[in-house]
């Protein structure tokens, strides 16, 4: 089947694109700005890439058009459409369908899908089980939408099965919608055989109106899973409470709070993995943050119902590398270190921050932290009112505040001098490379490139110090 992707250049989409080719598909692909790292790991499979949306792509006659939930029905201002090639499909009457339906259709049957769900953690926990069962010797296929470190891609089919067993797939399971044309969370699609239900908050203000839509969303991926199934639930999470009350016909397995079947002993970066109060192995890891324990129980137990025993995974994960972006040193200049970190929700921000300020206790090190609000949520100020708590464990704080339809200025007067706002990404790491001494942590957070913050704060960090060696006294 030849299949042409809009929007080919997205994690998801351009993951899906690799699977496809591997599976022996013909894969071409459209986007806006094609980019790097994913332009080139696409073309390094031999996909062709189009630039832009073009109408005149009709000409390619693929079998199937896959559109990217990028995609939409929007018209620009002089009349003309933001997706001609759309347009145009719908106009011929030609066969389309989402990312997350054709995966389900041509790669998934015959599949057991670990699926994993949660406002935060989702491309890290995806990891940890993919390597878990990797470690194990299971060879599982996956979808992340991030690059594992362990692995240095973002996606693979996997190995078949040996005897009765069916082939297993690891997949980031987005409650975000499937395309502009249906507006069910891609999760849906999946039809998980175990599910992981990570935790659950309101985000995607521009799709969801209040965090009951997201319940009944997370609830319609509990529907999918079979009596044979296992759900992983977050017990420490009164919405997932809510979500299971609606209704589960599935074997549940609890996580994190005081009476669940796995629970953690110990700091987030050496403790003991007990289920049901008996020991059952232990976790050494270079990682930090609660929030990564409570990652580590759910894979943990995900992991356990397709047959790998906590003690097995356990020792997996302390060999476990994270996600790219998830407090990823970029650089060490005069003794300020540099991270890039994809936290954009309060809840995301405040976790990253509270581990970071763990395991720098006692060093007399500061954390600055350096956020743009670039989600479409916190884009819309849903969140605004959250951010100077999220904020509160970093010793000063630097916002982007371009493009915003809020004051970020007026949102962060309760940090008062701790926070400062600029106007674009130059002033903002003027700030910056001013305010930094040496021993302080500077954490960037955003879900995007985030203008290529880290190299210039590198840069100029480099910069000031070598003029301040020449100004030094001989």
């Amino acid at each position: 089947m030849h299949i042409h992707i809009l929007g080919i250049c997205g994690t998801f989409m351009g993951g899906l694109a690799a699977l496809a080719r591997e599976a022996g598909h013909r894969v071409t692909g459209c986007d806006a700005g094609v980019y790097p790292p994913m332009s080139d790991q696409l073309r390094a499979l031999g996909i062709d890439l189009i630039e832009g949306f073009g109408a005149d792509q009709l000409a390619i006659k693929p079998d199937c058009w896959v559109v990217g939930n990028v995609v939409s029905r929007a018209w620009q201002a002089d009349g003309a459409p933001r997706y001609p090639l759309m347009e145009a499909i719908l106009d011929a009457g030609l066969p389309y369908t989402s990312g997350p339906q054709w995966l389900s259709e041509h790669l998934l049957p015959g599949r057991h899908v670990l699926a994993v769900a949660g406002t935060h953690g989702k491309t890290t926990t995806t990891s940890m089980l993919a390597w878990i069962l990797e470690h194990a010797g299971r060879t599982p296929g996956f979808l992340v939408g991030g690059v594992p470190a362990n692995f240095g891609i973002s996606a693979r089919l996997g190995a078949a099965a040996a005897g009765p067993r069916r082939p297993l797939f690891v997949i980031e399971a987005d409650e975000y919608d499937t395309a502009f044309f249906d507006k069910r969370s891609k999760f849906v699609h999946y039809r998980p055989r175990t599910a992981v239900l990570n935790n659950l908050e309101f985000d995607h203000a521009d799709i969801f109106d209040d965090l009951a839509a997201i319940e009944r969303q997370f609830h319609h991926l509990v529907r999918t899973v079979p009596a044979s199934g296992r759900v992983v639930v977050n017990g420490l999470d009164e919405s997932l409470a809510r979500v299971l009350h609606q209704g589960c016909w599935s074997e549940v397995r609890s996580f994190g709070a005081t009476i669940s079947d796995f629970t953690a002993r110990g700091e987030p970066h050496a403790f003991d993995v007990l289920e049901r109060g008996s020991q059952r192995g232990r976790v050494e890891w270079e990682l930090t943050g609660t929030h990564n324990q409570l990652n580590a129980l759910a894979a943990i137990a995900a992991a356990q119902h397709v047959g790998v025993e906590p003690e097995a995974a356990a020792a997996a994960l302390g060999e476990f590398r994270n996600v790219k972006r998830r407090m990823e040193l970029r650089g060490t200049v005069a003794g300020v270190a540099v991270y890039d970190d994809f936290a954009h929700h309060p809840t995301a921000i405040r976790t990253t921050l509270d581990g970071l300020r763990r395991r720098i206790a006692g060093d007399g090190g500061r954390i600055l932290a350096v956020f743009e609000p670039r989600s479409n949520t916190m884009k819309l100020g849903s969140m605004k009112a959250q951010l100077p708590g999220s904020l509160e464990p970093a010793d000063l704080a630097f916002c982007h505040g371009q493009g915003l339809g809020w004051d970020a200025g007026e949102a962060l007067e309760p940090m008062g001098a701790r926070a400062e706002v600029a106007g674009s990404i130059d002033e903002l790491v003027r700030r910056v490379t001013a305010a930094a001494r040496p021993g302080d942590h500077v954490v960037c957070m955003s879900n995007g490139s985030f203008g290529g913050i880290h190299a210039k704060l590198l840069q100029a960090l480099a910069t000031a110090r070598a003029h301040g060696a020449e100004r030094a006294p001989s």
